[in-house]
């Protein structure tokens, strides 16, 4: 009887060697193996092999992607407070034995290297934006992001790790500041809206005075030529009635006719006309026989001086 409770203890001690001796690791993480408090070597992802009661887990070290939230405040060059929130993405730089080292072996715990990760961060921002004037931050995002990058890339890895992303996604100022920055947009944009909008009344005061004066130009091109269509009319309608005053008088002359005769009919012919298109206005005419003979010599002497000059 005893030598059976030997031997289940031996058997129990036996299987609790053998399944001790082999370690499952987790994707995604890297396990450190120490023997008697000294790195030893590293497990992979999967089932691994290790000597049970010697070879001790140092640690476990995730080579997956982290991020953490960063609240910070910083002063620019025109001693104006700057409030940051950032976010920082970071992850180990790769599986090699010595990287793995570096992560196991370079701080005491986690929250040590989180406390010199974020430092380093907010020293680099502090020493970039005070160098900086307050209004030249806002437009420095991606500037400030790359000199972080560029500054802690070298620090990180020799710790091993590496920064994959950082990230500004908020940027504030002190009240009064925002507040005044926000009356400096304001009247830049009532500035621009005035300038715009005394540019469009002169443009459509310019285009008016264009218009009026193009029409103005057409008026008046159109009243020259119709003033010279109405000289032409006239002229046209003297030369006709000259013309047909010379066909007349050379008949009257050919059947012996006095061509008188052809003036006092043109004259009651005038005062007919007169009587017929005044339309109510009054016309005085001297209707005597001597102002009839007056005027009929008058006619006779502009017809005889025209068909002089039509002979030459």
């Amino acid at each position: 009887m005893t030598g059976q409770i030997i031997t289940f203890i031996i058997v129990f001690i036996l299987l609790v060697i053998v399944f001790s001796s082999f370690v499952s690791v987790k994707q995604g993480t890297i396990v450190v193996i120490t023997v008697f408090g000294k790195y030893r070597r590293i497990l992979t992802p999967g089932l691994n092999f290790k000597l049970p009661f010697i070879e001790n887990i140092y640690s476990k070290i995730s080579i997956q992607n982290r991020s953490v939230e960063l609240e910070f405040q910083a002063v620019t060059f025109d001693q104006a407070n700057v409030y940051f929130k950032a976010m920082l993405l970071y992850s180990v730089l790769d599986q090699q034995e010595e990287t793995i080292k570096n992560v196991a072996f370079k701080f005491v715990d986690e929250r040590n290297l989180m406390q010199a990760l974020i430092r380093t961060v907010e020293g680099s921002i502090r020493a970039f934006v005070a160098t900086k004037r307050q209004s030249e931050v806002l437009i420095l995002r991606r500037d400030i992001v790359e000199h972080v990058k560029e500054q802690l890339d070298v620090i990180l890895e020799g710790w091993g790790y590496h920064l994959q992303d950082l990230q500004l996604n908020d940027i504030t100022f002190d009240d009064v500041i925002m507040k005044s920055m926000s009356q400096v947009v304001a009247s830049n944009n009532l500035k621009a809206a005035a300038e715009n909008e005394g540019q469009a009344l002169l443009i459509t005061k310019t285009k008016a005075a264009e218009a009026e004066g193009n029409a103005i130009k057409i008026s008046a091109q159109a009243e020259r030529e119709a003033a010279q269509l109405r000289g032409q009319g006239i002229a046209l309608f003297r030369e006709e009635v000259a013309r047909g005053m010379t066909v007349a008088a050379k008949e009257m002359a050919g059947a012996n006719m006095d061509t008188s005769v052809i003036l006092f009919t043109m004259w009651t012919e005038s005062i007919k006309h007169f009587s017929e298109n005044s339309k109510g206005n009054v016309i005085f005419l001297d209707g005597s026989t001597d102002q009839m003979q007056h005027t009929l010599k008058e006619m006779m002497a502009l017809n005889l001086l025209h068909t002089d000059n039509v002979k030459k």
